[in-house]
């Protein structure tokens, strides 16, 4: 698996947001990141802006799409991922050992791109969609976007395709599927070569669209502080995100060589959106959309009958919370976000 590394020249300005280290040698940290998407930029931001090496951690990222995430984590060869909730609920319902301990995004600027000639959702009833597998995350938004329209999934062919969204727009211009679920950046270049954008899951807020810091059990028993240092780590890099553009944009561009100008369009769209969450809990809201977003009969049962309870963790967000973290980090007026988040929080 190829490890992305970011340019020497780019970090020398980075050192002094580095220089709170310890003195003590930095604890090496492999994390997964699965997607070229905004949902990994908070961990691009934690990587360059010198963040993870602030709290004592020598992280390298390494991207692998679904299912090397989850098979590096349960293996031990990296100690994090920032998987789907719909992914991760699927695997920890047949996999005990996992745990989440927060969530930084539950709204996705998802577009379901379609062919020049169609002209709606509705026109897709026996059409074509590309999925990267049958279950998977884009293919649950997909079906939720459908049903907002009035279509229900077995109106449409659905198709596994494979790979990220490099992939499924690969068939959607090969001519070998009619629509696709895609992350911007990925859509605007669909967009400049004439393909539609049906909709967008940033314009559906009742459709949940979460990530996950996703872990083992056995590593944080092994070292309790590690979930709390990766979600510092991670809130000052959101932060850093919302504070300043020009480093937001070529943090991303990194790890997603991309044009600036798509880069920033992306940029606004969550800065503006204000997606990212500053205090990440998991919401319970989240867990019961994903349960009620399945399709197949038999994951449907699985995830109903198990307790999520054992492997959702918002105990180490409560005590950032307690400590006055967050407040420290963005100001006094965090507190009412904090409360509000709080009470919608998965216990």
């Amino acid at each position: 698996m190829a490890l992305m590394k970011s340019p020497a020249a780019w970090l020398c300005p980075l050192v002094a947001l580095a220089s709170v280290v310890s003195a003590q040698p930095l604890q090496k940290i492999t994390i997964n990141f699965p997607t070229r998407s905004a949902s990994s930029w908070p961990l691009f931001m934690a990587k360059e802006g010198g963040f993870y090496q602030k709290y004592g951690l020598d992280v390298t990222l390494v991207f692998g799409v679904h299912p090397a995430g989850i098979a590096m984590v349960v293996s031990g060869e990296a100690q994090m991922t920032n998987y789907s909730l719909e992914t991760a609920m699927q695997a920890m319902a047949r996999d005990g050992s996992l745990v989440v301990v927060g969530s930084p995004l539950n709204t996705a600027t998802f577009a379901l791109m379609a062919r020049k000639d169609i002209p709606n959702v509705q026109a897709l009833k026996g059409k074509r969609i590309a999925v990267g597998q049958i279950g998977d995350a884009p293919s649950n938004y997909a079906t939720e976007l459908l049903k907002a329209y009035g279509l229900k999934a077995r109106d449409v062919e659905w198709m596994a395709v494979g790979g990220d969204a490099n992939g499924r727009a690969a068939a959607l211009e090969a001519g070998r599927v009619d629509a696709t679920m895609l992350t911007a950046p990925a859509y605007f270049k669909m967009e400049e070569r004439g393909y539609k954008s049906l909709t967008n899951l940033a314009d559906h807020p009742e459709i949940f669209a979460s990530t996950t810091y996703l872990m083992k059990k056995s590593v944080v028993a092994a070292n309790p502080k590690l979930p709390e240092l990766l979600i510092k780590a991670q809130a000052e890099a959101i932060k850093r995100f919302y504070d300043d553009k020009d480093f937001a944009v070529r943090a991303y561009m990194v790890y997603d060589p991309q044009s600036r100008a798509d880069v920033e369009r992306f940029y606004d769209i969550h800065s503006k959106g204000n997606l990212f969450e500053r205090v990440p809990y998991v919401y319970a809201g989240s867990i019961k959309a994903v349960i009620e977003e399945q399709t197949d009969p038999q994951l449907i049962a699985v995830m109903k009958g198990y307790d999520y309870r054992k492997v959702v963790d918002n105990t180490y967000v409560d005590r950032l919370v307690k400590q006055g973290y967050f407040e420290a980090l963005f100001g006094p007026s965090i507190k009412a976000e904090e409360d509000r988040k709080s009470k919608l929080a998965f216990r």
